[in-house]
């Protein structure tokens, strides 16, 4: 007898339990007092958020960790996109404490909170065990990223965060935009966005668990940006076509529309990342268009679909 797969869906795409969101929150706030607790941090402009799938209500029970973002806003790391905006067009001094001392300083306020045998050093984050009260977190120090866009004049910009890894990598994510995006995507499908996010992971998980080795080449944020690609009325019950009444079939008519559209660069090219500022299949992304339409192909055959 095969999986009742609208059972499974359904279970798959239900919301995250209360204890596990009260772990997270918990996460959150040891590591804000952390960096309240840090002589050297404490009197500076920082903020302290979650972000990724655990902030915008997407994780699911294999999403093993949060992310908790140390953002410092006393300096920033300027994306000047038009020749006429320079440092010295728009007064920016350079600033006088580096990405590398905030790290250092973040690495120490953590060590000193958790102590040594609960913190574990990574390429981009510290990362915090968890213990019976709260989840493993990820704790990424940031400093904030500016993207001018404008003119000398209106001096305006869009703010962002940025890291610089171990590996001598840079990376920029827009987890502000992030969040509001798929909040205004989840109201406008009626709470589906989110729920065919989590379904789809979930699918991941036991497309991996199968020994599908391309389902591994999928990360978790990919799989959100991939449904914020799909029509707003593909997602809505019963509102683009009369046989789109449950989540099993929103989650067949979602892979029919995302095969189609990355059997080649064309259909798929202009296509972004939920916060909309960075291209989906572009230069510089860890994922291939290919491999996602492999994924596809592969999940669609694991439900069963004809």
């Amino acid at each position: 007898m095969g999986r009742d797969w609208d059972a499974t869906f359904a279970s798959w795409g239900a919301p995250p339990s209360a204890t596990e969101t009260q772990k997270c929150e918990r996460a959150e706030l040891a590591v804000r007092k952390a960096i309240e607790g840090s002589a050297k941090l404490r009197a500076k402009q920082i903020e302290v958020f979650t972000q990724g799938s655990y902030q915008n209500g997407t994780n699911v029970r294999q999403d093993s960790d949060v992310d908790v973002c140390v953002l410092y806003t006393g300096a920033f790391f300027p994306d000047y996109m038009a020749t006429a905006l320079t440092r010295e067009a728009l007064g920016h001094v350079a600033a006088t404490y580096s990405y590398a001392e905030f790290k250092k300083d973040v690495g120490e306020a953590v060590l000193d909170y958790f102590d040594r045998q609960g913190v574990t050093p990574g390429n981009k984050a510290f990362d915090i065990h968890a213990n019976t009260y709260r989840i493993d977190a990820d704790v990424v120090p940031c400093f904030e990223h500016r993207r001018y866009a404008g003119n000398a004049l209106s001096n305006s910009y869009i703010s962002g965060a940025q890291l610089m890894p171990k590996d001598g990598s840079t990376i920029v994510n827009w987890p502000k935009q992030n969040y509001a995006n798929g909040v205004a995507k989840n109201s406008r499908t009626g709470g589906n966005f989110k729920t065919v996010v989590r379904a789809f992971k979930k699918l991941r998980y036991d497309m991996i668990d199968s020994g599908y080795k391309v389902a591994e080449k999928i990360p978790s944020y990919l799989i959100e940006c991939l449904i914020w690609n799909v029509p707003d009325a593909m997602l809505q019950t019963g509102t683009f076509l009369t046989q789109y009444n449950t989540l099993k079939d929103i989650i067949r008519n979602s892979i029919i529309f995302l095969w189609n559209a990355t059997k080649h660069d064309t259909a798929c090219r202009e296509w972004g990342e939920v916060n909309e500022l960075k291209y989906l299949f572009r230069v510089g992304q860890p994922w291939t268009r290919a491999d996602v339409h492999t994924f596809l192909h592969n999940a669609w055959n694991h439900i069963g679909f004809e």
